[in-house]
């Protein structure tokens, strides 16, 4: 039965082309996802080892909850005194101990603007000669003030070179410098923009309290790590090291292996997300791949029946038809990996283009081979399982008929089990909607959600002819006879234009869901901001920094009446009234000037005063903070740098911050002084007699300097908040439209399929006056009721599921609900489209049939 299947595969090849590229774009995605997981991790791996290259690191012991999107590797952890790396550079074995001198820095390079490459960070660090990880690899180190060195990448891609002059902000002062040397940061930094300052800058810019994350240790000739590591904490210990209290010596290569595990972690979410819409290309995929053996099983009834009849059992003939569609996934498994390698490298070329360089070759390991090519196959087979179970059931006898037909069952019995499918979905969607606040609300609207798509899925033969019906009116009424051929055409085979259209419903699905969401989302958003704040102008960054002396520079301008920063950083935070912040309990703290909330910012105050704010009353916000709090409770809130435990004066509700405790600008700067604290918007309101259009000119004069501040309207504040759910939108779509991709080549491939099985249909059609040209329309009409048939019902169960969403998580901040009616006009267009553009080659396959050859050929 082997060669059975082997020679049905190449006596088909055509038939099961298409089939092989779906399960191969969707297998290149899955390889690629990996051989990228890889190549992120190596390039951030390469990054630790040559910004961690010390023996011993001696940093505090206990760790700090770090709020959500911190963005940062590794746990963070109180402070270490300055002092300590000069006392253990006294200790038996110690080549050099070296405070760590790193934070926030602008470049402004050639062009007069800031150097960014990416998302990734702008870093100040200082430039000791001791360190024996830096060099220089032209000019010098920097001395004076007025110098720095450049790492190499970020020299490239600032257009400047040694000896040119530039500014830097450091600390939120503007200073003018030279480039004087470039540096080697020892590997690719993926695209991080490296500025080395001399060591008393540094110390000045990032260690204003004489505190710092670590201390790096480097061993002298001849004393190993661990050797090292047991000096240096007796030294901690038994006084010779001042100021070390509450800090610890950890291996050099333990804190390595630390912050690649945490650098695993996250690309380990990158990796599920984009695994995601691998597999949901892989399940269209299979769509394709089941109309296409159910399409051939009925064209070759005959050949099945033969082998019936000459002694094949029905296990050899189903597994003669499941070998095959193996043969197809493995096939386009195959490909599909080297697909995945090939579109890894060409993503390589991108990120490099963007200044973001990946270390190493694109990786092709056993496992991801092994584990694709089983993937493919694996779907490959089940898709087929159905057709094989048909073809399989063909009676002997069917072999000795002039005439095969396959018998089709009702349509009854699959509608009703599609509706009652359906109804339990809807249910289970409306118990969410109705109920937001009971337990598990999410995972029953998820089940339910599931359940209708797969309900409209089982009854789709069902809908499809009275759909298709309404939908072919007007090419009935503007193409006749054409209309009415293609019309009939696809009702008179229901099961699989609902098949065919099947990867379309999934994926148009997920795209009116996704078109919804972010349409609502950007609509709650507008109103969110709209209504938080009558600011005149907002001051936003590039960098999502704004310079301290930005801030000092605009709120003394005579034309500026009321300047409002909001500054934030991230510490532990008490859970619940009176329960000391664990590790696990990070959250973001923003701290304010008297009178900005119910001035600049308006909140609705649930309990409480929010004027009662002061050195010993914090205020909570309720939407981020959660239920259970009331004015007069007791919170703590915990940072590097100490914790404080203040009265609650007052629950409000706000979504413009995602903060979750709100002190003053005091109690902020004590528990993260300088550089610990990031100042991300500042609300300016116009002093008496200025118009809106001074106070913008003003402003944006006053921060021409500091390069990465832009001045924003309520307007523009609004849409750049906007803009950022159109960017996730536009990711979101690119990576869905694999499937629609996968969607439009089961259209092609049904298309192909039926022109084979209607030869003598053609040829008839032909022999009575139907021109080649009307032929192909047929055909193309076809294709456009199936596309538009798949995009209707799938964007309908997309709005459908979605438009509940704002009643579920309106206390998230999704309370208005908007239907991008114009951007679902648009998918209908371009469904129309797709129509025309997936029946080129199979209609023109068709219009090429020789009349005679056709009429010859037997049913």
């Amino acid at each position: 039965m082997l060669r059975v299947t082997l020679r049905g595969v190449r006596a088909h090849a055509v038939r099961f082309a298409l089939s092989v590229l779906a399960v191969a774009l969707g297998v290149a995605f899955v390889a690629g996802t990996f051989a990228l997981r890889t190549m992120l991790s190596d390039t951030f791996h390469g990054i630790v080892e040559a910004q961690a290259p010390a023996d011993v690191y001696v940093r505090g012991d206990a760790p700090v909850a770090a709020g959500p999107g911190d963005g940062g590797f590794g746990e963070q952890r109180t402070p270490v005194a300055l002092g300590v790396a000069d006392d253990l550079a006294a200790v038996d074995g110690v080549r050099v101990a070296l405070a760590d001198l790193a934070g926030p820095v602008v470049l402004v390079g050639a062009d007069g603007t800031a150097v960014q490459s990416t998302q990734a960070p702008s870093i100040g660090l200082a430039f000791d000669e001791r360190d024996p990880g830096l060099r220089l690899r032209d000019g010098r180190a920097p001395v004076a003030d007025d110098e720095v060195a450049v790492e190499s990448a970020t020299l490239a891609s600032s257009g400047l070179a040694v000896g040119d002059r530039t500014r830097v902000v450091v600390s939120g002062e503007v200073r003018d410098v030279t480039v004087v040397g470039e540096v080697d940061a020892g590997g690719p930094m993926a695209g991080a923009t490296l500025v080395y300052l001399p060591v008393d800058v540094a110390v000045a810019a990032y260690a204003p309290q004489g505190t710092v994350a670590t201390v790096a240790v480097h061993a002298a000739d001849g004393v190993d790590e661990a050797t090292l590591v047991e000096r240096v904490t007796a030294a901690l210990g038994d006084g010779t090291v001042a100021d070390a209290a509450g800090v610890e010596a950890v291996a050099g290569q333990d804190l390595r292996d630390e912050l690649r595990g945490s650098i695993d972690e996250t690309l380990g979410f990158v990796t599920s997300f984009l695994m995601i819409f691998a597999l949901v290309a892989l399940f269209v995929g299979g769509f394709l791949i089941s109309n296409t053996f159910a399409m051939s099983v009925r064209q070759r009834v005959r050949e099945f029946a033969l082998l019936r009849a000459v002694g094949a059992s029905p296990a050899q003939v189903f597994a003669v038809v499941v070998g095959q569609a193996a043969v197809v996934g493995l096939v386009g498994s195959a490909i599909g990996v080297a697909g995945g390698l090939g579109l890894v490298g060409v993503l390589r070329v991108v990120f490099e283009s963007m200044g973001m360089d990946l270390v190493g070759d694109v990786p092709l390991d056993t496992t991801t081979v092994v584990a694709c090519l089983v993937l493919g196959t694996v779907v490959s087979a089940v898709a087929a399982a159905v057709p094989a179970r048909r073809a399989a059931l063909v009676a002997p006898v069917e072999a000795m008929r002039g005439e095969v037909t396959v018998p089709e069952r009702s349509l009854r019995r699959r509608g009703t089990a599609g509706a009652v499918v359906v109804a339990l979905g809807a249910g289970a969607v409306a118990y969410a909607a109705l109920r937001p606040d009971a337990t598990g609300s999410e995972p029953v609207l998820g089940a339910g959600a599931a359940l209708v798509l797969v309900g409209v899925l089982v009854a789709s033969p069902s809908l499809a002819r009275s759909v298709l019906r309404v939908l072919a009116v007007p090419f009935v009424r503007a193409l006749p006879p054409l209309g009415r051929l293609a019309q009939g055409n696809v009702v008179r085979n229901p099961r699989r234009t609902a098949s065919t259209a099947g990867a379309l419903v999934i994926g148009m699905a997920l795209v009116g869901a996704v078109s919804v969401i972010a349409a609502t989302g950007q609509a709650s958003l507008a109103g969110v901001v709209e209504s938080s704040t009558d600011a005149d102008l907002v001051l936003r960054s590039a960098t999502s920094a704004i310079p301290a002396g930005a801030v000092t520079d605009v709120a003394a301008l005579p034309e500026v009446g009321r300047a409002d920063a909001i500054a934030f950083t991230s510490g532990g935070v008490s859970p619940e009234p009176g329960v000391d912040p664990g590790p696990d309990d990070g959250a973001y703290v923003v701290g304010l000037r008297p009178g900005v909330l119910g001035g600049s910012l308006v909140v609705d105050v649930l309990d409480g005063d929010p004027a009662d704010l002061d050195g010993t009353h914090a205020v909570v916000n309720r939407s981020t903070a959660g239920e259970g709090w009331a004015a007069g409770d007791e919170l703590t809130v915990r940072t590097a740098a100490g914790e404080r435990t203040l009265v609650v004066a007052a629950v409000v509700d706000t979504r413009v911050m995602s903060a979750s405790v709100i002190l003053t600008r005091d109690v902020l700067d004590e528990l993260a002084p300088g550089p610990a604290q990031v100042t991300d918007t500042v609300f300016l309101d116009a002093a008496a007699g200025v118009t809106p259009t001074a106070l913008r000119a003003a402003v944006t004069a006053a921060v021409a300097p500091y390069v990465v501040v832009s001045v924003q309207d309520r307007d523009e504040f609004v849409d750049q908040m906007a803009a950022q759910v159109d960017q996730l939108l536009v990711i979101l779509y690119a990576l869905l439209g694999l499937s629609l991709v996968i969607a439009v080549l089961g259209i092609v491939n049904t298309l192909a399929l039926s022109v084979i099985e209607r030869t003598r249909e053609i040829g008839l059609l032909r022999a009575v006056g139907l021109g080649r040209l009307q032929l192909a329309g047929v055909v193309t009409v076809e294709s456009v009721l199936t596309a538009v048939f798949g995009t209707v019902v799938g964007l309908a169960v997309g709005v459908g599921i979605a438009s509940v969403l704002p009643r579920v998580y309106a206390e998230e901040g999704l309370d208005q609900l908007v239907v991008p009616w114009d951007g679902l006009a648009l998918m209908v267009g371009l469904a129309l489209v797709v129509g025309v553009l997936a029946a080129v080659w199979p209609g023109a396959r068709a219009a090429r049939l020789r009349v005679l050859d056709a009429i010859a050929t037997p049913d």
